[in-house]
């Protein structure tokens, strides 16, 4: 995987925030933190997904699909590699920030349990608000 990958699929999403350039994919990559996967379909990278740990919190910071890719359970994969990798370091909890418009996206976290703990009013670039959500992964 190279910087170039995530960042062709990361432009390539009309809905995807612009804070990720490839100088913070680059930080990203390089930080202990951080822990990141990607899909690949015949040799091709179609997806990724990352997260940030700090004591016992993981918080999702992506997950993208390239675009021609999306409706085959590609996002899915991704967000169950997430949980597990956060159950593996020893995570209690999951966090996420999600667009409140991306239905889609937020069926995805509540399919896999995740529960809506408010909104963080004006997020995303043009004062998009988002969903902070949480999935409790160890009891």
């Amino acid at each position: 995987m190279t910087l170039d990958d995530l960042n062709k699929i990361s432009n390539s999403l009309n809905n995807f925030d612009d804070f990720w350039t490839v100088g913070i994919f680059k930080e990203e990559l390089i930080n202990p933190k951080c822990h990141y996967i990607v899909a690949v379909q015949d040799d091709d990278i179609v997806g990724f997904g990352g997260i940030s740990v700090v004591f016992d919190e993981a918080n999702i910071n992506n997950i993208a699909v390239r675009v021609d890719k999306r409706n085959k359970k590609i996002g899915s994969k991704i967000l169950e590699n997430l949980i597990y990798i956060s159950k593996s370091l020893n995570c209690s909890f999951i966090t996420l920030e999600v667009n409140v418009e991306n239905s889609l996206a937020i069926k995805l976290y509540e399919n896999f349990g995740f529960k809506n703990l408010g909104i963080r009013k004006n997020y995303y670039k043009d004062d998009k608000d988002a969903y902070i959500m949480k999935l409790e992964v160890r009891s």
